[in-house]
């Protein structure tokens, strides 16, 4: 068989599975945007159909009864407040971990390493027990405090490979020049650290604003509640309002999707520089 040919159809056949697979990938999305425009009766009839009419009804009623603009305030707050913390205390812990190594340093980062693994479910009736006891529950700052705690692991992580790639040398000539040492770091090594830093903020913020979980346990009011908090009040014991329930998806996502798509550039970038060295 020809070299060629034989290398053009195993193209083919990689670029159709790749294209079968994206639709698979997309038809959740296409039930959520087609069946956010129908009526709660032809959503039962038939949830593949078109709809027979764009149809905005949904989307006008759930802004009024999520009180979108103040949860899109909340899940906003908690996301750029819980990523401000996150990247400032993570790049300043890896670059102490990296530079300055020792056995408590290295058993530290094993620490983060191994605390990536644990699931969430396993501690959070003791996280719920501890933030009680300290005065954090049903408040952002005590949920901004507890995205700390669960995000720093990774974020540790990727600064530790991140930092390693950076020579030496730019700090040594730094130093010389009389630069302090949070001069070297803030104005030599955290300007460096923008694609990782990016590719940080992208990765918890994909988190953190899609999470419901552990708002649910530590946000109680009402006015505190996040998009993903006040989707789910469309769910109740005896009735399921999916009309109003995807369109208030809709609107959740659109924020989120739309900051990605413009960022997204970055987690390549930051993830490869990353792996440069071990």
């Amino acid at each position: 068989m020809d070299t060629s040919k034989s290398y053009n159809l195993r193209t083919f056949a990689l670029e159709l599975l790749a294209i079968v697979l994206a639709l698979l990938f997309l038809v959740p999305f296409y039930f959520v945007i087609v069946n956010s425009m129908k009526s709660f009766g032809d959503l039962l009839v038939n949830s593949a159909n078109l709809p027979k009419s764009i149809n905005f009804d949904n989307y006008v009623k759930v802004w009024g009864i999520m009180k979108f603009p103040k949860v899109f305030t909340n899940s906003l707050i908690i996301t750029v407040f819980s990523n401000l913390g996150l990247v400032v205390i993570g790049s300043m812990a890896a670059y102490r971990l990296v530079r300055f190594p020792s056995k408590f340093n290295n058993l530290l980062f094993l620490a983060f390493v191994a605390a990536m693994v644990i699931p969430f479910q396993s501690i959070m009736i003791p996280l719920v027990k501890v933030a009680s006891e300290v005065g954090l529950m049903d408040s952002k700052l005590g949920l901004i405090f507890c995205y700390f705690g669960f995000g720093i692991s990774m974020t540790v992580f990727l600064y530790h490979g991140f930092i390693k790639s950076i020579p030496r040398e730019i700090e040594e000539s730094a130093t010389v020049d009389g630069c302090t040492p949070y001069g070297v770091f803030w104005k030599i090594i955290f300007p460096l650290l923008k694609p990782m830093s990016v590719t940080i903020i992208l990765l918890n913020s994909l988190w953190i604003w899609n999470d419901f979980l552990l708002p649910l346990l530590v946000l109680n009011s009402p006015d505190l509640r996040t998009i993903p908090l006040a989707t789910y009040s469309f769910f109740g014991q005896y009735t399921k309002q999916w009309d109003m329930a995807l369109a208030a998806l809709v609107l959740g996502v659109i924020p989120i999707v739309a900051f990605f798509l413009a960022m997204q550039r970055f987690i390549i970038e930051g993830i490869t520089a990353g792996s440069v060295k071990g």
